[in-house]
């Protein structure tokens, strides 16, 4: 796929450059940089003038010296910074996800002085990518809008999925029983994450690859689009970490 813009059709881009044999038990996950880019989430640093909050906290120690212009931007983007340091600001936004600096990112941007923002309802963004791909298509796979998230109890990043569309986010076996007969408690297994996951996989985060079409998951897969991603939040009061 060539680089995405600000107003790119990235339905059409992705419906052209998926295999011929493209079916409706796929699923798509797409990278939310390119959806950001073209739906417009970005910001450059130029146009960015930080305020006191921002200056402050660039200088202190938890923000280990961030550019005051970028703190300005991951607090836009927030509506509560919930714990800081290590160079890292974990904040709520205003979608509801918890995540270091608010998902402003400046990786893979083609110029080192523009961010890439969280889209505005990464959802609305799966639902109207899956529907822009079935009216090129003719088939309706599922669509995951994925990002990075780091994780409160172990070390490394894990993609996961910010949207969804026709894809079975959740796969409770609560009330259900395990190979052994044992009824299951508390089962809950994180489909549509598990999918961004495998997808990161095969990407690599050199490869340029904003697209990985993942198959065998049939069972997932729904003709309606379902409730997106964001049954996937944990509420707040049974979040430990806040």
């Amino acid at each position: 796929m060539p680089e995405v813009r600000a107003g790119d059709a990235l339905d059409d881009l992705i419906a052209a450059a998926a295999p011929e044999d493209l079916r409706a038990g796929d699923v798509l996950v797409v990278a939310h940089k390119v959806v950001s880019k073209a739906e417009g989430r970005t910001r450059r640093l130029d146009e960015i003038e930080p305020g006191e909050r921002a200056r402050q906290l660039a200088a202190s120690d938890a923000a280990r010296g961030k550019d005051p212009r970028l703190v300005q931007a991951i607090l836009d983007e927030s509506t509560a910074i919930l714990r800081s340091g290590h160079g890292v600001l974990v904040c709520e936004t205003h979608h509801g996800f918890v995540c270091a600096n608010a998902g402003v990112d400046q990786s893979n941007a083609p110029d080192p002085d523009e961010l890439t923002l969280l889209p505005k309802d990464p959802d609305r963004s799966a639902r109207e990518l899956r529907a822009g791909i079935a009216a090129a298509r003719g088939v309706i796979p599922a669509v995951v809008v994925a990002d990075s998230f780091g994780r409160a109890w172990r070390l490394g990043q894990v993609d996961v999925a910010l949207g969804a569309a026709g894809l079975q986010p959740l796969d409770d076996w609560r009330g259900r029983r395990d190979a052994s007969g044992r009824k299951l408690s508390a089962t809950v297994i994180a489909v549509a994450d598990a999918v961004a996951g495998a997808a990161d996989l095969a990407r690599t985060k050199d490869s340029g690859a904003p697209v990985v079409l993942v198959r065998g998951l049939e069972r997932f897969v729904t003709a309606g689009d379902g409730p997106g991603a964001a049954v996937l939040r944990r509420p707040a009061d049974e979040d430990f970490f806040r």
